[in-house]
């Protein structure tokens, strides 16, 4: 995760204002990819002068940059909370799971950003704690996922690495259809998506 950032607010902008415009450019980024989305653009979706964007951001970058870090900080606090709890290695898989869930739920722009553009954007350097996050995310799953097949939860035949890249993909690629509010809530979606994983990767009597 990255370390002290540098801030970017005039002293006088409004927080309020700030995460609105956050959030508008994280769907204009999430929609049209960040290469092709312009100041102009953001700025014209939140219904204001490009110029006046430059009073909350220096740059489009510092926009994404602020939206992807605040993301990973609170998935974070998420899983390290499931990773410190003690949890036997099924209830860890369900728990990061509906976890994520509700980080789609929170943050599905930022999450749709972060699969699309993270493979670029670790190219800059500022961009960097997208690889810590992306390898501290891949030893939380692959350590449960061993911690359960050498506790017999999980079947010993199992792949651990093929398993860790289908959940991964299978959870995060959701980003892609869901919408907050929908039929189903955030809870209810993990647990259809638990029980038609475990019943692939528990063990069998």
């Amino acid at each position: 995760m990255p370390a002290a950032k540098k801030k970017t607010t005039t002293a006088n902008a409004s927080p309020e204002r700030r995460r609105e415009l956050l959030n508008t450019a994280a769907e204009v980024f999430a929609a049209h990819g960040y290469n092709a989305t312009t100041v102009r653009r953001i700025a014209d979706e939140a219904g204001m002068l490009a110029g006046s964007l430059y009073y909350h951001f220096d740059s489009k970058e510092s926009m994404l940059d602020e939206i992807l870090s605040s993301f990973l900080t609170e998935l974070w606090d998420g899983y390290d909370a499931v990773l410190a709890s003690g949890l036997g290695p099924r209830e860890t898989i369900e728990a990061l799971v509906t976890e994520s869930f509700r980080e789609i739920d929170r943050h599905r722009a930022a999450v749709a950003i972060y699969q699309k553009e993270s493979r670029h954007l670790t190219d800059l350097p500022r961009f960097g704690y997208l690889i810590d996050s992306q390898r501290k995310f891949e030893k939380a799953w692959l350590g449960t996922l061993e911690r359960g097949v050498a506790d017999g939860v999980f079947r010993a035949d199992l792949d651990i690495r093929l398993t860790y890249r289908f959940v991964r993909d299978t959870v995060w690629v959701a980003a892609s259809w869901y919408r907050p509010g929908g039929q189903h809530s955030p809870e209810e979606i993990a647990r259809q998506y638990l029980s038609m994983v475990l019943d692939g990767v528990a063990a069998r009597g």
